[in-house]
């Protein structure tokens, strides 16, 4: 145990607190059990050992990663005991889906141990969701997902700028103070805005392997499945990166993946709950609900410079920043006349020459224009849309 000490309070030094995620405040670190998921890439790690860093005693916590090989010889349930009887009181265990068996070895470090306080992440959001139904009544469930355009703005340019509600951002309300041409700094979000890591060197190569990972061995994993069906994911997000957004036709997908019809809808929802796609559905439930799926998007539209690059078309580019970004607070459904529908409000959304056509005759629609600094009547920024958390 004195190695997995060591090794944490290395990352510890390391971690900076400048910057904190949009989540960060609406977690209650007073739960005795704390569940954080959310892709690979996003930030989990970094936002875990900076609650430490900031609130806690380091001689009562210990940080570990469920792919350490200590645990390849150790079992969780009795580092937590050893832990308590050393006197800690919080545990945090990253990538808790990389451990066999880790629901039901949270559950008994949960009523064995009343006085230690527990914090999980996993990037494999099916499987954290599996296990999570068997914790339904210890652990707290919070999702993360990458950095808002407002969020980068403060950590790429160190631009403070609060968030707004969706009526604020309708109302007029929303500004960048002291910025006057936002949209060089939006171009550059849309490209590679949304992972943290964008600040380190490599991105583009550290934002492929994160693709690969999940797809040949966070989802294989999860499933079941054998290596050629992994293949068959890589190929399934490779046709959506080229066509996407398109009304997905599962017959004619499964044609050409040379696999059945049911199995290709569980593949897209296995992608979608790994933070790889969004899939827009027709009816309350929104992103991951029930209702059926009109649309497929790739998740973020740094995905989509990533996977499509030359096939990139801009008017998808668009609709995936307005969906991906208002999903987070709002339920995001499809428009029976135009793209979009957040509960009463209506949108279509288009470039600066798009026209009211569309939206003609309908109360509560707006326009959404990309390339336009400033908004008008219905006519309201693209970027602003990135403000909401």
């Amino acid at each position: 145990m004195d190695k997995l000490f060591e090794q944490f309070q290395k990352l510890l030094r390391e971690t900076d607190t400048g910057f904190f995620r949009y989540i960060y405040a609406e977690i209650n670190w007073e739960s005795r059990m704390i569940g954080l998921t959310g892709p690979r890439g996003v930030g989990k790690t970094t936002l875990v050992l900076q609650h430490i860093k900031k609130n806690l005693n380091p001689a009562e916590t210990l940080y570990v990663t469920a792919e350490d090989f200590y645990f390849a010889d150790n079992r969780l349930i009795d580092l937590a005991g050893d832990f308590v009887k050393r006197g800690g009181k919080n545990l945090f265990i990253d990538e808790i889906h990389k451990y066999k068996d880790w629901a039901k070895e949270l559950k008994l470090i949960y009523d064995y141990h009343p006085e230690l306080n527990v914090v999980f992440t996993g990037s494999s959001v099916l499987d954290i969701k599996k296990g999570a139904s068997d914790l339904s009544r210890r652990a707290v469930m919070y999702n993360m997902q990458g950095l808002s355009f407002r969020e980068y703005l403060q950590l790429f340019h160190q631009m403070v700028v609060q968030p707004y509600s969706l009526e604020e951002i309708l109302g007029h309300k929303a500004e960048l103070p002291g910025v006057k041409h936002p949209l060089p700094f939006f171009e550059d979000y849309l490209k590679r805005g949304y992972y943290p890591f964008a600040l380190e060197e490599g991105f583009d190569l550290r934002l492929q392997q994160i693709v690969n990972q999940t797809l040949e061995t966070d989802i294989p994993l999860y499933a079941g499945m054998n290596v050629s069906t992994g293949r068959k994911l890589k190929q399934l997000l490779a046709i959506i990166a080229k066509i996407v957004p398109f009304k997905p036709n599962m017959t004619s997908i499964a044609t050409a993946l040379s696999a059945s019809r049911n199995n290709i809808t569980d593949y897209c929802l296995f992608i979608e709950e790994a933070g790889m796609i969004a899939q827009l559905r027709d009816s309350t439930g929104g992103i991951r609900g029930l209702g059926k799926v009109d649309k497929i998007y790739l998740d973020n539209t740094n995905l989509i410079y990533s996977l499509a690059k030359d096939n990139s078309n801009t008017g998808n580019i668009r609709e995936t920043f307005f969906l991906n970004q208002l999903r987070v607070k709002y339920d995001v459904i499809v428009s029976p006349v135009a793209d979009f529908l957040i509960g009463d409000y209506t949108f279509e959304v288009g470039g600066k020459n798009k026209g009211l056509k569309q939206i003609q005759g309908i109360d509560k629609a707006f326009i959404v224009k990309d390339d336009i600094e400033l908004g008008y009547l219905n006519t309201i920024p693209l970027w602003q849309f990135g403000l909401t958390y």
